[in-house]
């Protein structure tokens, strides 16, 4: 991640300046462009294709993409704007407003983060933001074992994380590896492997 802008700014501020072209989060008051490598991409874009088919396949009523902001909220109360590298949204919220630029301010249904120099962004703030929040699903998926062993195991193992909303409105989380099959609340009929994902 690169800093695209040093003076401290409000979200309304961040919408209104964010550039058009390219990718940016509003983090800790500062407008952040983020930047991918093309195996990040590579390992988003297949979920992303995998989710869009399944909701076709099952004719449900949601949308994917990876152009979606997010409003959240700090545990301090400051808020965040996060693009999840892909977001499977609730089709009616989507479409209620066609023609709104504005971050979305309720709860989406899946967002997916893909590890990189930042993990610790995914591991722990992303994670109790969208907790907060309350999106329902939040997978991380780990391509490169970046994080630290406590989270990996020792060695480090490639992993994709899978976090569900419980009835408390706490995350429980499940992991898989290797030949595993993933297994998503939201899209139960899924059939990918830890690795299928891992090295898309």
């Amino acid at each position: 991640m690169t800093t695209a802008q040093t003076q401290k700014l409000t979200f309304d501020n961040f919408l209104e300046k964010c550039p058009e072209k390219g990718i940016y989060e509003f983090v800790n008051r500062e407008i952040v462009e983020v930047r991918a490598t093309r195996n990040h991409d590579d390992v988003a874009n297949f979920l992303l294709f995998s989710f869009n088919d399944e909701i076709r396949r099952l004719n449900q009523n949601l949308v994917v993409t990876n152009t979606a902001v997010i409003k959240t909220l700090r545990k301090d109360g400051v808020e965040q704007g996060r693009n999840p590298d892909v977001s499977v949204i609730d089709r009616t919220i989507w479409r209620s407003n066609r023609s709104d630029y504005n971050a979305l301010e309720i709860p989406i249904q899946l967002a997916v983060e893909v590890t990189s120099t930042n993990w610790e962004d995914d591991y722990v703030d992303k994670l109790d933001e969208y907790q907060r929040l309350g999106i329902t699903e939040y997978w991380i998926v780990d391509y490169l074992a970046i994080a630290s062993r406590a989270y990996l195991g020792n060695p480090k193992v490639p992993t994709v994380f899978v976090f569900y909303l419980d009835k408390n409105a706490k995350y429980r989380q499940t992991q898989f590896r290797g030949a595993e099959q993933i297994t998503s609340p939201t899209f139960p009929e899924l059939s990918l492997t830890a690795e299928q994902v891992l090295t898309a």
